[in-house]
């Protein structure tokens, strides 16, 4: 009776310790759970953020945690291996990419010309400057008032610029095709005009006379348009 009586005490020591070790696997159970909850969170807020692509690179960079302690993917199976550059078969050439063809602005051109080759006395010249595209790929050109100019000379004598009296300056950039062109006219009201658009009384002289017209586009500079007034 006294060694039954001697036993029932270790029994129940020995109890409270196998449920004391039993407590603590559960605890640590149940951090682990919290620590996998708490980075699933985190990359969900990322995804919402950066559209899910940080979440692919999180995972393929560290499988994610199950609540036992295994790693693999939430089903339990490890992920696959993914292919990169150095694991393709030896002698595959690498892809070369392809470089996109750029427009050749010194193939973009300017030209003069008048709708005339000579005017009587009531007649205005009507000036013409042409842009023209003469590459193979399409290109963006400013042909805005502020790279235009229309100059006409005689020798050395400036008669007009449209730049003097300019009353405005806009940019204006359109795409050019290739073989395509662009065309701004000026009817030119047979008048001199001074930079600063001083005034000036005196007027181009008639009576078959010759004049010259030189369309300018930023730094390009047309061939020269010769024409007459009589």
């Amino acid at each position: 009776m006294g060694r039954q009586g001697n036993s029932s005490p270790r029994k129940a020591a020995s109890a409270s310790r196998t449920g004391s070790g039993g407590s603590g696997k559960t605890s640590a159970a149940v951090y682990r759970r919290r620590r996998l909850f708490v980075g699933v969170a985190v990359l969900l807020a990322v995804a919402l953020g950066f559209g899910g692509f940080a979440v692919a690179g999180a995972f393929n960079g560290e499988p994610a945690s199950s609540a036992d302690g295994a790693t693999g993917s939430a089903s339990g199976q490890a992920p696959g291996p993914s292919a990169s550059p150095s694991e393709l078969p030896a002698g595959t050439p690498s892809p070369t990419p392809t470089p996109t063809p750029a427009c050749n602005q010194n193939l973009v051109t300017v030209s003069a010309s008048t709708d005339k080759a000579a005017y009587g006395p009531d007649e205005n010249p009507l000036l013409s400057l042409k842009v023209t595209n003469g590459g193979t790929m399409p290109c963006e050109v400013n042909i805005g008032t502020s790279q235009m100019e229309y100059l006409i000379t005689s020798g050395a004598d400036r008669i007009f610029s449209s730049r003097d009296c300019q009353a405005k300056s806009e940019d204006l950039v359109k795409t050019i095709a290739p073989g395509a062109s662009e065309t701004a006219n000026l009817p030119w009201p047979r008048n001199r005009t001074l930079e600063g658009c001083s005034p000036i009384e005196a007027k181009p002289g008639a009576g078959g006379a010759y004049y010259i017209f030189t369309a300018k586009l930023g730094s390009k500079a047309s061939p020269k348009a010769v024409f007459q007034l009589n």
